[in-house]
């Protein structure tokens, strides 16, 4: 969904708050929460207007990397949810005046400590992607619904892949898509496996842990961002790294569940089947 109005302005309507300005960093054996003043707080009289945004970062398993944006969290659990299955992970946190960085295997997040909103995600030295300035947004549409996305970097000769079913082009620079299953035949835009799953070819994955609608603008009206959004008061992606494609996809798949595997009469009675067929046709 595009909240903006070509790269400066905000569509009619709409109010966008982004972090802004950390105003403090607490950290456990497993996480490291930050939260963020949507201006700058020169006086007391600052703090009465605008939101507090919370950016919470874990893992769940090596190598991948949690973040939870919210607002109003709230205690009402709508559901329904993703399974998400985690491991024993042992994470290095380290708080220092310039940034706070969580690590998990090889992946790490960076949170930097200075006067914008500097995150980024790094294959051991390497940044892979990154939310900047207006980055992350608590978003208002004229009904005062509200909304939240989260825009990540996207590099020079960087391409995304992946959303699950579709039918338009393999690279995704460029598109719109939604992720909402809908029957509208090939050759469109509707699929019906839609997986908020994206790969980048920069060595690193990105799944929104998000049960209903995925709005995703890739490189389509700020052409150095893929943006993805969600109606509702909090948002939750997973930065997911590898040493190669392979290695991301498995990490992927182990995080979210493996396809079932047949079972093995199963296997075999098709393959008779199919091996009767086969003979059949035999002159």
């Amino acid at each position: 969904m595009k909240f903006t109005d070509g790269y400066w302005l905000v569509r009619k309507g709409y109010e966008i708050q982004n972090p802004a300005e950390i105003r403090d960093i607490v950290t456990d054996d497993a996480s490291m929460t930050v939260y963020a003043a949507t201006h700058r707080i020169e006086h007391k009289g600052d703090t009465l207007n605008g939101a507090l945004l919370k950016a919470t970062y874990s893992s769940p398993m090596p190598n991948v990397i949690r973040v939870r944006l919210n607002h109003h969290k709230g205690r009402l659990h709508h559901g329904p949810d993703f399974e998400i299955h985690t491991l024993p992970t042992e994470v290095d946190i380290t708080v220092g005046e310039d940034a706070a960085v969580l690590k998990s295997g090889d992946l790490s997040v960076r949170v930097g400590r200075g006067k914008s909103w500097d995150v980024g995600f790094y294959v051991e030295d390497r940044k892979v992607t990154g939310s900047g300035h207006r980055g992350p947004g608590y978003i208002t549409d004229p009904q005062d619904q509200p909304f939240f996305r989260e825009q990540l970097e996207l590099g020079i000769g960087e391409y995304i892949y992946g959303l699950g079913e579709r039918f338009t082009p393999f690279v995704k620079n460029g598109q719109v898509v939604d992720i909402w299953n809908e029957d509208g035949g090939t050759s469109s835009e509707q699929a019906c496996k839609n997986i908020p799953f994206y790969l980048s070819n920069k060595g690193y994955g990105v799944f929104v842990n998000h049960p209903e609608k995925v709005s995703y603008e890739i490189a389509s009206e700020n052409v150095s961002k893929v943006q993805f959004s969600v109606s509702g008061e909090s948002l939750e992606y997973f930065i997911i790294g590898g040493a190669n494609p392979k290695e991301v996809l498995d990490n992927y798949t182990r995080l979210t569940g493996k396809p079932a595997l047949p079972p093995a009469w199963t296997f075999g009675l098709w393959l008779t089947t199919s091996s009767r067929q086969i003979m059949m046709k035999q002159p």
